[in-house]
């Protein structure tokens, strides 16, 4: 069973600062990318961030370029998520995942892996202003 539990979420002030982590089982990150996602208030889940080790590629979404890092640690199984600078707009639930990069042939984005489902709870961040 794959499992993925994020945590780390809080309440900071813009421009603040929070590092989330996600703890994985089930599968390691040297098979699969991980990513982070995104879900504010009243909208879709957005991929913000996916990293694939097998290709030593990362993908970030513009609104969180120059901002957040993706890392990994403890033989792939625990991703982290450093999120500088925060805004209120980076306000929501995140949730890790495995993930993939698309094309739309002009702009990259980030989906879970295909046949994923497991999201679990995520963890709550909101920046105030």
């Amino acid at each position: 069973d794959v499992q993925l539990q994020a945590s780390g979420g809080g309440l900071v002030q813009a421009g603040g600062s929070l590092r989330l982590s996600c703890a994985a089982s089930g599968f390691t990150f040297t098979d699969h990318a991980i990513g982070w996602f995104h879900q504010a208030p009243g909208k879709e889940r957005e991929g913000v961030s996916c990293y694939s080790s097998s290709h030593g590629s990362t993908y970030y979404a513009d609104s969180v370029k120059g901002r957040f890092t993706i890392s990994t640690e403890n033989a792939k199984t625990t991703a982290h998520l450093q999120m500088n600078s925060l805004k209120p707009d980076d306000t929501g639930i995140y949730y890790c995942a495995p993930c993939s990069v698309y094309s739309t042939g002009t702009d990259l984005y980030s989906k879970e892996e295909a046949g994923f489902a497991s999201w679990g709870q995520g963890t709550l961040v909101t920046v105030s202003s």
